[in-house]
């Protein structure tokens, strides 16, 4: 267990502080240091220890087993606000976060084998199901490359998505997540890329490697939110969520933060900032350029959209399965289609926004220390997620308005 944790005692967890207000005191020097986490291609343990002492790891994970047990939206909003200091460390902090909840719907032996020899263990994934596992006595064996395991290097456990082979002739093959010790994978140095660089989405090599069967979850109960582990929490809405209602909502978040982020830097700039080119005439203040006003006005709303709409539909995915668990209602195909709607259109929303900075930063935009050129690159990669991409997010909720069966995850 690292005890760098211990050696800020500034940042005890005041009683009743939201997570927002307990990480406030950290992003300053997280900002400073995103250049630094860009350029070396993964974030810091110095950050992710800083988050852990404020306990930004513990709030959905199981009270059990050390954890606050609290709300989704928190963490959320917390993300946002930490990925516009840093969105490299947003994403991979609020992934890292989001997999403690996760590992919640395992069989609570998975969880106690994980958190029971290290309660402060974190998890990184690699969700695309793209390997065959091979069915052996007890469990399986793996034998491949898992791409884009972000955070894997800040990780004790990986999520490794395999399609598991079918029993018995007539059954069909089925996705699932097994649960991996780092112990058992190495890392190759895949990430070279132009947005979220900082998040070592590196990928991870096995080599016939058995897994039990018990640490496994498929996809189907976890899409369901009835999985094994949120069994062992009847009554608490926040295990058994479906995951598609909670996760990507941590990946959005990393794009509205960094809009937010952007605007800030972008304020501070162009605030003091005074033309020197012949065609705009020199010396003159671009603040009172009516087109730059008018993309600082576009870029505020659409963050506060963003903002807003993601943090009504997160609350709003905990209080349903609330309401599930205490024999109130069912969560719809609607319902999980308007949690999946909001996710990415907060991205596409957060994007709009980074564009119409990014597009008036001049020639010091062009300069990859500029938070605002950051900022553009990070949320474009956001925005190219599978989870995230408008067109293909948009285009399943489309289908689902106009009466067809909607084809996509939801």
């Amino acid at each position: 267990m690292d005890n760098t944790a211990a050696s800020f005692p500034a940042l005890a967890r005041a009683e009743n502080a939201c997570l927002s207000d307990r990480i406030a005191p950290l992003l300053d020097e997280i900002r400073a240091a995103a250049r630094d986490t860009e350029r070396t291609g993964r974030v810091p343990a110095h950050n992710i220890d800083l988050l852990r002492a404020a306990g930004y790891f513990d709030i959905v994970k199981p009270a059990r087993f050390g954890g606050e047990q609290g709300s989704f939206a928190e963490l959320v909003d917390a993300n946002i606000e930490l990925s516009a200091a840093c969105a490299s460390t947003g994403w991979v902090a609020g992934l890292l976060s989001a997999h403690q909840w996760l590992l919640a719907m395992f069989e609570e032996r998975v969880q106690r084998e994980v958190w029971g020899s290290n309660p402060d263990a974190l998890l990184c994934g690699s969700y695309a199901p793209v390997r065959m596992a091979d069915r052996v006595e007890g469990g399986f064996r793996l034998t491949g490359e898992w791409a884009f395991a972000s955070g894997c290097e800040n990780a004790q456990w990986a999520l490794c998505a395999a399609i598991i082979p079918a029993r018995a002739e007539g059954e069909r093959p089925v996705p699932a997540f097994l649960l991996v010790p780092a112990s058992d994978y190495t890392t190759a140095e895949t990430w070279d890329v132009v947005g979220l660089a900082g998040t070592g989405s590196k990928s991870l090599i096995l080599k016939e490697v058995f897994v039990p069967e018990y640490r496994m979850l498929t996809f189907s109960d976890a899409t369901t939110g009835r999985t094994p582990g949120g069994r062992g929490y009847k009554g608490i809405g926040l295990f058994n969520i479906p995951l598609l209602m909670g996760v990507p909502f941590c990946l959005g978040s990393t794009a509205v933060g960094a809009a937010k982020g952007a605007l800030a830097s972008y304020l501070d700039h162009m605030g003091t900032r005074v033309t020197r080119g012949a065609v705009a005439g020199g010396n003159n203040k671009i603040a009172e350029f009516p087109t730059i006003q008018l993309r600082v006005a576009e870029a505020a709303a659409s963050v506060d959209a963003a903002r807003e709409i993601m943090l009504r539909d997160i609350t709003r995915a905990q209080e349903l399965a609330q309401a599930r668990e205490g024999g109130h209602g069912e969560i719809t195909d609607d319902d999980r289609l308007l949690a999946r709607r909001t996710q990415s259109f907060a991205v596409s929303l957060s994007l709009r926004a980074v564009e119409a900075m990014n597009a008036s930063t001049g020639g010091l935009g062009l300069q990859m220390s500029n938070p605002v050129q950051r900022a553009w690159r990070d949320a474009n990669a956001v925005g190219r997620h599978i989870s995230m991409n408008w067109d293909a997010v948009g285009t399943m909720v489309g289908q689902q308005l106009l009466g067809l069966p909607p084809k996509g995850q939801y």
